[in-house]
């Protein structure tokens, strides 16, 4: 190309400006966070840290009238009948009334993380027969789905009426160790 060609080129071009280029995606981060993704961001980080197993979605639904009853295998039946005659002392007791779910769900998880910690064997959950609540017995379906999800919980009744009927139940808990220990020593006294 000659020195008059390329002249001539940048003379045509002096009027041109250059097409600017637009970013095919935005990729800019937006400084604010909407409530929603906050909440959203909270929730997930909650559930990634939160100990707490119990879930609030679809419990085994019971009727308020229904009886609870559960036990694990290997609870002898004499131990069972035991428990739901009320025969065992209540070391504890949790009332659920006027709870929500949610509310619910930390107060039983707490309670029973709580009577382990002090070797507490026998207690009693009042969570009310639900007659009223929509949908009904909503609180004891939850009871009744969550309690055996705990390792530490050997068997389930409701009460008697005496101590809440229908709307409590009677929650027998496994020894620790130390108690485990104890009864060996002082079965061995006896012989």
């Amino acid at each position: 190309m000659s020195n008059d060609d390329f002249s001539f080129f940048l003379q045509e071009m002096q009027d041109v400006s250059p097409l600017k280029t637009r970013p095919k995606a935005d990729i800019r981060k937006t400084a604010e966070k909407t409530p929603g993704q906050q909440q959203r961001r909270e929730a997930a980080q909650q559930e990634l840290h939160d100990p707490n197993f119990l879930s609030l979605e679809n419990p085994v639904r019971v009727k308020p009238h229904d009886m609870l009853v559960w036990k694990r295998d290997g609870v002898q039946e004499g131990v069972f009948k035991k428990l739901r005659l009320g025969k065992y002392p209540v070391d504890a007791r949790l009332d659920l009334h006027l709870k929500t779910a949610k509310e619910a769900r930390l107060e039983v998880f707490q309670f029973i993380n709580d009577c382990r910690r002090f070797d507490l064997r026998t207690i009693l959950l009042v969570h009310g027969r639900g007659e009223q609540s929509n949908p009904p017995a909503k609180l004891k379906s939850y009871v009744f789905t969550w309690l055996p999800q705990f390792e530490e919980v050997l068997a389930f009744h409701s009460a008697q009426r005496e101590h809440g009927g229908n709307g409590a139940v009677y929650v027998l808990l496994r020894k620790s160790e130390e108690k485990k220990q104890e009864n060996r020593e002082r079965h061995l006294r006896r012989r």
